[in-house]
């Protein structure tokens, strides 16, 4: 971002009046990428005071949070991410607190955290601390308490890390705006200090550290006996970009020229032209440092004024240095300054499966289901990184010389981490090749990991049939306006010899409306190798006329004769 979010935070804790401080406190903020990334995170724990282990369990999950939480994968949503990492610490907690190896019994502690990314906030809440938000002079408490009443006098803290292998995490979103200060507290402050003395003092003019620190000394005064912990985090600055500024910004290297064999760039000789398309060229080149054959990879021309595309591009490189999956592409780290816009991935020998389909117009069933297969094991790689590729299609798949599958081209993919970040860039129309995209994207609705199955489901259908399961669509942009609008064309129309079966399962896999497909992709690729009973008994109602035309014909003219034999008798 040309202007980076802001923030200014401090905090105080003290063990007050008792002998031990079992609060744990403290924050992150980054810089530069890590924090357009990732973002800034603050984190508050009150260790739960009757388990032994109550200081041991927040110092742990606050120390553990913030390391781990930035050694999650780039790609994965912040929500995610946190989850992932709360979740593990629960249970490492909750095994420490049970093993009979350890002394101390009992490592529970409450939990909250707040990600700070572009404008958004991301709230984490387990237990009876508090998060509130100061916004224009008016206070909001943000979370709930987490706690059970026995009776007017008696409660229970009913949620907190390391008490069972499960959890629920409370977790919400609250927009950012410029002046916005949020305030995190244990309960040996909220509890002693009120809504109008803490709005009072976190309007003050004093740093963030210092609100803080009254906020403390005003519950210890107010006869405190607990532990207390406050954390103020202010809003200076959001971050902002304008369409120019990330337009130069994607331009700072320009396009390179219309590459031929023999010419060089940036120490890459160019051997030869793979394809030209109306987004890139692809150019087989050679290392001429270290002899080693790759791909190079340059931007149309036509897109030079399109930052969607540009953007694109360039997440593409970045994307590609991430994955570490067999099928999937990989896009090579620059080792030299690069003097145009492009990118080195591997060479990939072999073919596309466009054009093994054309080689293979009747193959077998195995055959199909192999590449399927491993081609179901490359999503499920992306989909654990938190990526829809969004643009699955036979022109994207290699087949190598040994017969392994390569994903690749991720210009469109959809990568929940960066999909936080705010941009200025708009979409005009969904990703994705017409045919193969998910009908949800022709609604104008957000795509999901079944969006990328729907994709991979035509794709097999064709394979297996060199045929579409909808009626091929010409014009684009393609108007939808309803998910009852496609009607399946069954397989065994164009192969006979293919199990129902087979078509039912190919029919559910790729049914219109998402929420009717399988839920997760290794169910489609199971039920490829070995159906459920559901798929061996059901049967499709087909007409009789379908079924069996001469039936169908024998039994209309018993009928008519049979109207006419009656006539007959009633007349005379």
């Amino acid at each position: 971002m040309a202007n980076p979010l802001q923030l200014a935070i401090g905090f105080e804790t003290t063990a007050g009046l008792k002998p031990e401080n079992q609060d744990a406190v403290n924050y992150v903020l980054p810089e530069g990428q890590v924090l357009e990334n990732k973002g800034a995170a603050a984190v508050l724990a009150d260790g739960v005071s009757i388990s032994e282990a109550a200081r041991q369990a927040s110092h742990t999950a606050v120390q553990s949070f913030l390391e781990d939480f930035y050694s999650t994968p780039e790609t994965w949503s912040t929500k995610n991410a946190c989850q992932q990492v709360i979740t593990a610490i629960n249970s490492w907690l909750y095994k420490q607190g049970s093993s009979e190896a350890v002394d101390l019994k009992g490592w529970v502690t409450t939990f909250d955290a707040i990600v700070f990314k572009s404008n958004t906030a991301y709230l984490f809440h387990v237990g009876d601390a508090r998060i509130y938000r100061l916004r224009q002079g008016e206070l909001q408490q943000l979370t709930k308490d987490h706690t059970a009443w026995m009776s007017k006098q008696r409660s229970y803290l009913s949620r907190a890390l390391g008490v069972d292998t499960s959890l629920q995490i409370d977790f919400r979103t609250e927009i950012i705006e410029p002046g916005d200060v949020f305030l995190m507290t244990s309960d040996g402050v909220h509890e002693f200090v009120s809504e109008d003395q803490m709005t009072a003092i976190l309007q003050s003019s004093l740093s963030e550290t210092d609100r803080a620190k009254k906020l403390v000394a005003l519950a210890l005064s107010q006869q405190s006996a607990d532990n207390l912990t406050a954390q103020v985090i202010t809003v200076l600055k959001l971050p902002s970009q304008t369409e120019e500024e990330l337009f130069q910004k994607l331009l700072a290297l320009p396009l390179p020229p219309e590459l031929e064999p023999g010419m060089k760039i940036d120490g890459y000789k160019i051997v030869q032209e793979i394809s030209v398309t109306p987004r890139s060229q692809i150019y087989l080149a050679e290392d001429v440092e270290t002899g080693q054959s790759l791909v190079l990879k340059t931007p149309s021309a036509n897109y030079s004024d399109d930052p969607w595309y540009l953007d694109g591009f360039v997440r593409e490189e970045w994307l590609g240095q991430k994955l570490k999956h067999p099928g999937l592409m990989k896009t090579y780290q620059r080792t030299r300054p690069k003097t145009f816009l492009y990118f080195t991935s591997e060479f990939i020998q072999g073919k596309t499966l466009s054009q093994w389909m054309h080689d293979n117009p009747q193959p077998s069933l195995d055959s199909v289901r192999e590449l399927v297969k491993q081609m179901a094991s490359a999503l499920r790689a992306l989909h654990r990184l938190d990526i829809i590729h969004q643009d699955l299609k036979p022109d994207n798949i290699m087949i190598d010389c040994s017969g392994r599958v390569k994903i690749i081209d991720f210009g469109a993919v959809h990568v929940a981490s960066l999909a936080e970040t705010a941009t200025v860039l708009q979409r005009q129309h969904p990703e994705g090749t017409l045919n193969y995209t998910a009908p949800e994207y022709l609604l104008g609705e957000p795509g999901s990991n079944r969006s990328d199955m729907f994709s991979l489901v035509v794709i097999t259908y064709q394979m297996l049939t060199g045929a579409l399961p909808y009626k091929e669509k010409r014009i684009n942009p393609f108007s939808l306006r309803r998910y009852q609008d496609l009607q399946y064309l069954s397989a065994r129309q164009c192969r006979a010899d293919l199990p129902e079966w087979l078509d039912l399962v190919l029919k559910k896999g790729c049914a219109p409306n998402p929420l009717q497909r399988f839920a997760l992709l290794s169910e489609f690729t199971a039920n490829l190798f070995k159906p459920d009973d559901v798929f061996l008994k059901k049967r499709d109602f087909k007409p009789l006329l379908e079924r069996n035309p001469t039936a169908f014909w024998q039994g209309v003219s018993a009928f008519l004769l049979f109207l006419l034999v009656l006539q007959w008798f009633l007349l005379v």
